[in-house]
């Protein structure tokens, strides 16, 4: 009878496992931008898998803390711009704990699948399956929890710039990631197949890649094009600028007035253009009413608005002589410690003066992100609600023809977060096949093809305007019609193949155990 395979062993001794996982996160950080260096994921994944093979538990949450730290501490980093370390440590050191968390399930999948499944290819291609799996799983966990969950650094965000970004039209950014993870495991099983002359045990890894560099852009169907101006006002709009009443809504009107007499269809301005809430201030609506009969068009706005004891951060359309605001989309998730502070009784015992210094409470809204504008759908997002796949999905199955995404990068001057958030923006174009209007108060601002590329576009700290013809699509791509069941298959089916692993594990300890009679 053939003995059956051990517990792998450790590719890297402890400490070069450690290292290798703090150089793969710095890598991976180095994939996003302000760097951007696409091709860095391919060394980063496999340097962060490596030295989580053959190991005990113990040691796979020290590598795995490693590699997480690395990433978050430099690719967060922006959040202490104004805050200071506490935010920054907090976030990065709380995410890189649920990357520290899945290091664990990783090791086991390595030590449990080809144990129990010892076949060559069982190995070449199941073992990488489960470990893309299960770090999607974790990309989706982080995008939930806690408070909503953060899922900012996402494996297909990388791509936004790359050549193999046209995947996730078919399979979502979560689809890409696991293809990419996918191939830097299998390329690892490659190499410890230890047969390297045997083609065969390529395969995986390299028609993998091939699948990523040759499969096109799913296409949408056009249907015209919509003429939108944007204004970049670069007022005051952060929350530490010293500012007097309307100072935003000033710039605002400024960057704006080189257009008008200009044809046009829809004016969008940023989140935070308007430093008042205009359904409760008589002076602030007149002067957008008045705009809009200037120009001749609807405008999409944003602002704070109060309902009752609530308040909400809104996406407006305003139209001249209507009994405005004709629409409103309230930001589906408001930023836990920004833009509201949930269990405020805890957390203000550490850091009071931080956690006093978010005086409002937002509430998450419920509307659909669509306005109809003039008989074209436009799906919206609120500055981080692009991170979130529901938000973009409901868009396009509501029948967005375009996006317009409202943003407000003022308290991130002079950081990488404007370009890593234009990285997600990018990344929605493809992903649905429809254009983005990216407008932000300070900058970067972008209008971007439904292929990805710039239509049009103004930098970082500088008052301007965009004015430029839109492509409208229709059609749903199969990453909009399938992405909660891809989410569903791989973070569903990669925790049930874990758990079933453990458990058929269990019985064969037990049976070995058991004395022959």
């Amino acid at each position: 009878m053939p003995e059956r395979p051990g517990p792998p062993r450790p590719i890297l001794p402890p400490w070069a496992a450690v290292a290798a996982s703090v150089a793969g996160g710095l890598l991976f950080t180095s994939a996003y931008p302000a760097l951007g260096w696409w091709p860095a994921v391919f060394a980063a994944v496999p340097l962060g898998l490596i030295g989580l093979i053959g190991r005990s538990i113990p040691a796979s949450l020290l590598v795995g803390l490693a590699f997480g730290a690395s990433f978050t501490l430099t690719n967060l980093a922006f959040t202490a711009r104004y805050l200071g370390p506490v935010p920054w440590l907090a976030l990065s050191i709380l995410e890189a704990l649920l990357m520290t968390a899945f290091a664990v399930p990783i090791t086991l999948a390595y030590r449990w699948l080809p144990a129990l499944l010892p076949g060559r290819w069982w190995r070449l291609v199941a073992l990488p399956a489960l470990v893309a799996a299960l770090w999607i799983l974790r990309e989706l966990v982080q995008g939930t929890f806690p408070y909503g969950g953060f899922p900012w650094g996402r494996v297909g965000v990388t791509q936004s710039n790359g050549p193999l970004a046209d995947i996730a039209s078919w399979a979502g950014m979560s689809g890409l990631g696991f293809l990419i993870v996918f191939a830097c495991a299998a390329a690892i099983e490659y190499v410890r197949d230890r047969r390297l002359r045997d083609l065969r045990a390529a395969l995986p890894a390299v028609v993998t890649l091939g699948l990523l560099l040759a499969l096109p852009q799913f296409p949408t169907t056009d249907a015209g094009t919509l003429r939108v101006g944007a204004a970049q006002g670069n007022g005051p709009s952060g929350y530490f600028d010293a500012r007097a009443a309307d100072d935003v809504l000033n710039a605002q009107l400024q960057a704006t007035a080189p257009m008008i007499g200009e044809p046009m269809d829809v004016l969008v301005w940023p989140e935070g253009g308007v430093d008042s809430d205009p359904t409760r201030n008589e002076v602030t609506a007149a002067v957008l009413d008045s705009l809009s009969e200037r120009i001749g068009a609807p405008i999409v706005l944003a602002a704070v608005t109060k309902r009752g004891p609530d308040y909400f951060n809104s996406s407006l359309l305003w139209e001249a002589g209507a009994d405005n605001p004709v629409q409103t989309y309230d930001k589906r998730h408001p930023v836990p410690f920004g833009e509201y502070v949930p269990d405020r009784w805890l957390w203000r015992q550490f850091a009071p003066e931080l956690i006093d210094l978010i005086q409002r409470e937002y509430t998450p809204g419920t509307a659909p992100p669509l306005f109809d504008v003039d008989g074209v759908g436009v799906g919206l997002a609120i500055c981080f609600d692009v991170i979130y796949d529901d938000v973009v999905w409901d868009g396009a199955n509501g029948g967005a023809e375009v996006y317009f995404f409202q943003t407000n990068n003022a308290d991130f001057r002079g950081t990488s977060e404007n370009l890593q958030q234009l990285a997600f923006a990018r990344m929605r174009a493809i992903e649905t096949g429809r254009a983005v209007v990216n407008i932000s108060t300070v900058g970067t601002s972008q209008y971007i093809a439904p292929d990805g590329s710039e239509i049009a576009g103004l930098g970082a700290d500088v008052a301007g305007h965009l004015l430029a013809d839109v492509p409208l699509r229709t059609g749903l791509t199969p990453a909009v019609v399938l992405g909660p069941w891809i989410h569903g298959v791989l973070a569903g089916g990669s925790a049930a193949a874990v758990v079933a692993l453990g458990l058929w594990a269990g019985i064969r300890r037990r049976r070995e155990k058991t004395p022959a009679p």
